[in-house]
Formats: structure tokens, sequence, C-alpha cells
């Protein structure tokens, strides 16, 4: 998909962009440093050009030991005729964008662009909850899947494997290999049990 009608653009809006275009088979994808993240997403938004109103999803990926280490993936769409930002003449064209923000594992954290999309108020949530991303600046930044007192983000590569981890949570939430294996033959002995004929009646006919 080709993103130069987009960059071409951001860059005249905001000269100074650092963008680097990703070959993709789906969407135009391009990558932006977190320092500008916040300006080029409003630029987005705003401009008459863009108008990529609609933020879907944001999502994360740990490219662990590589570094960076975390892309951040912001998934945006211009809905064309269905929405018109504020000050346009007309529609932009329908089309959908992917926004890639990198940041090290030493220092995982990227400014929110809730300000600019309410709707990435949750996933931003989620995305700190399971991958350890803080979203600065982010008004309500807490755990949203895991308890309060969970320790670590499951979704990292380095996460250690979850049925050898102890839990500070109400109630254990793993068992050890042997604890499972014994379980699957119980409840296979107790179901051969009760598929079979019980005492004589088993085999009387009325």
């Amino acid at each position: 998909m080709d993103a130069s009608p987009i960059v071409d653009i951001l860059r005249q809006a905001v000269p100074s962009a650092s963008i680097e275009v990703i070959p993709s088979v789906d969407m135009a994808t391009i990558v932006v440093v977190r320092e500008q993240l916040i300006e080029i997403g409003t630029v987005l938004r705003d401009h008459p050009g863009l108008q990529f109103a609609f933020l879907a999803d944001v999502t994360a990926v740990d490219l662990w030991p590589a570094e960076p280490r975390f892309e951040v993936i912001y998934n945006m769409a211009c809905v064309g005729e269905h929405f018109l930002t504020a000050g346009a003449a007309s529609p932009a064209p329908a089309r959908r964008l992917r926004v890639k923000v990198r940041t090290s594992g030493a220092d995982a954290r990227v400014p929110t662009v809730s300000g600019v999309w309410p709707t990435a108020g949750w996933p931003e949530r989620e995305v700190f909850d399971l991958m350890g991303i803080v979203f600065e600046d982010h008004p309500d930044l807490r755990r949203v899947l895991m308890p309060d007192d969970w320790e670590g983000h499951p979704l990292r590569k380095d996460y250690a494997v979850q049925i050898r981890k102890e839990t500070t949570s109400w109630a254990p939430l793993q068992m050890t290999p042997e604890e499972f294996a014994r379980n699957v033959r119980a409840g296979h002995e107790r179901a051969d049990r009760e598929s079979q004929p019980q005492g004589p009646k088993a085999n009387r006919r009325d």
C-alpha cells in the first residue's frame, strides 16, 4: 500500500518530521518517533486532506531480544464521506493507516494519544497492563485485565512461564505438570467407571 500521499502531507505540515515508510500488504504503514507522535497524530486527525478521525486500535509487539525492543502500533482510518473534520470543505479519501512508534526495553514509554483520540484510553491501558509500556500523561493508567497486585507483564517475551509463577491473587491460578497429569488421569478413570454397567440390574430387561 502506498503511503506517499499521506507522508507528503505530513512533511509539509511538520517539516521536521522523522517518518519512515514500511512496505505493507494490507495498509499504508509508517514509523514516527515518539517525540513527534502527538504533533503528527494531530495533523493526521485534523488536516483536511487526511482526516484520520477514527482510531480503531492501539496494540504493541515485543521484539525481544532486539532493540528497540517494543513497537507501539496505532491502526486508524479516514472514513471518507461518513465523517467530515471540523473546518474541512469536503471529505478526505477513505483509507486506512498504521502508525508505529519504537521504544527501547530500558525506556519503554510513549506519550498518550488519548488527548488526540479519546478512544485510545482503554487500549493504552491494556498495552500497559500486558506489555509494561508506560503512556505518559494518561489520565488513568492502571491495570485493566490483570489483578492490581499482579507482578510483571504477561505478554512480554521474557515473562516467566505462568505454571511456575507464584501469584499474590486471592487463589492459585496454576498447577504443576504433575498435578495436571493426575487430574487428567483421574477424570479418565471416573468417566470409565461411570460408563460401566452397575450391578445385576444392569443386565435386567423389563
